[in-house]
C-alpha cells in the first residue's frame, strides 16, 4: 500500500523518483482518509484532528510531489508554480499526471524498471 509505505518510509524524502501511481494512490487515501477525519471532526465539533492530519502529511506530500517532478526530470523549483492562483494548480495536475522519463535521468534510476520483469518477462538464457 503506497501510502502506509510512504508514511514509513519515505516521511521526509525529498531524492529520487516517484512513479505516477505511487503519487496518485497517495492522493486517493490522503483525500479518503481527510473526507473521514472531517466528519469525525464536525460530529465531536472541532477542526482540530484536520489540522494536525494537514500538518502531519504536509512534508510527505511536499516531498512525494518534488520527487513525482524529478521523475519527469524536473527539479524541485517547479512546485512554486503552484502559488500561481488557478492556472498553477491546473499545470501541477497536468505534470503530475504525465509519464515520467524512460530510464535514468539525473535524480536516479527509472522506478518502473524493476517492477514490470517477472520470471515469465525475463529472457531464458538456457540453451
Amino acid at each position: 500500500m503506497y501510502f502506509l509505505d510512504i508514511l514509513k518510509n519515505k516521511y521526509i524524502c525529498f531524492e529520487g523518483r516517484a512513479r505516477r501511481k505511487e503519487y496518485w494512490m497517495f492522493v486517493l487515501f490522503n483525500f479518503i482518509i481527510g473526507v473521514l477525519i472531517g466528519i469525525i471532526g464536525g460530529i465531536l465539533g472541532t477542526r482540530l484532528l484536520s489540522t494536525v492530519y494537514s500538518l502531519a502529511l504536509f512534508l510527505p506530500g511536499l516531498g512525494l510531489c518534488i520527487r513525482r517532478l524529478h521523475d519527469l526530470d524536473k527539479d524541485w523549483p517547479w512546485i512554486f508554480i503552484s502559488f500561481i492562483p488557478v492556472v498553477g494548480w491546473i499545470w501541477i495536475i497536468v505534470l503530475m499526471c504525465l509519464e515520467g522519463t524512460s530510464g535514468s535521468n539525473q535524480f536516479g534510476d527509472d522506478p518502473k524498471s524493476g517492477e514490470s520483469a517477472t520470471p515469465s518477462d525475463t529472457p531464458s538464457t538456457e540453451a
